[in-house]
């Protein structure tokens, strides 16, 4: 597999070159070694089609996305703030990014504190590509005839309203695209949301995570697609906790995309359900 380096802003811009967009990382992303593999899938993805991109690197700081969740008002406009003096500073324009927590701040509340962006979604972004032509699934790709269920990230689908480009992408896989009970406007979230992913659990009877992947097992899949690193985590802990990991594998839509592009070398279950 060829390797490449991911210039950061200031270096592309210090060699009198402009990206076609910035690849904001996010934390999860930067920072947890599984989703460190979902980055190195979308760049990977960037760089084959030869999309001229940067990434921020050390002046990427966190969105405040969990601050705000949490009720801290005050830390999220410090954070926003931050954030948007270096992108205004850089005159950026356009913003890919892996998650939807900073899809949805970027897009929808940084533009009242002055940061003003084209923002999409990394499943936006390749569902431009293919429909370019600029990206191209394999044939024989090794999800064809698997059947995939997609679990949509909160603030991608209720609060983005974008149901259609993570399907669509997925459809270039030749796989069986099956729904869960509860999916789109009515799907469940995956226990993650509203900062709890870095709260401990609250009094209840059961995990949200471990009731949505009662949906999961439901619809019988091989393989859960999601397009959130939050997501993600959930997911997989829930397929663990029913002891399904062997036959049920987890993965963003860009790790899926580049498998099958054969950008990634594949790492599929080849049990089946």
């Amino acid at each position: 597999m060829s390797t490449f380096s991911v210039p950061t802003l200031a270096d592309m811009i210090a060699q009198g070159q402009t990206p076609e967009v910035l690849f904001w990382v996010g934390c999860a992303g930067s920072f947890d070694d599984r989703a460190k593999r979902i980055t190195k899938a979308i760049a990977r993805i960037l760089h084959h089609c030869e999309v001229p991109f940067a990434v921020l690197g050390a002046e990427e700081s966190c969105t405040g996305d969990p601050a705000k969740r949490a009720g801290n008002e005050f830390l999220f406009q410090m954070q926003a703030a931050q954030n948007i003096a270096v992108l205004n500073g850089y005159e950026v324009k356009r913003i890919v990014t892996g998650c939807p927590h900073c899809f949805n701040v970027l897009k929808n509340e940084y533009p009242e504190l002055g940061g003003n962006y084209a923002v999409m979604h990394h499943t936006q972004f390749i569902r431009d590509l293919i429909d370019q032509g600029r990206l191209k699934v394999a044939d024989g790709n090794p999800f064809k005839g698997r059947r995939i269920t997609f679990h949509d990230p909160c603030y991608l689908g209720r609060g983005n309203g974008e149901y259609a480009a993570p399907r669509e992408v997925l459809s270039t896989l030749d796989a069986e695209l099956v729904e869960m009970r509860r999916c789109k406007q009515n799907g469940l979230c995956c226990g993650a949301g509203g900062a709890q992913m870095f709260k401990e659990a609250e009094k209840g009877n059961r995990e949200v995570n471990h009731e949505r992947t009662d949906d999961v097992l439901d619809a019988n899949p091989q393989v859960v697609a999601t397009g959130c690193p939050f997501c993600n985590t959930m997911m997989t802990d829930g397929v663990k906790n029913a002891e399904r990991e062997s036959s049920i594998d987890v993965k963003d839509i860009a790790e899926l995309i580049a498998e099958a592009a054969d950008l990634v070398p594949s790492s599929t279950s080849q049990d089946t359900p």
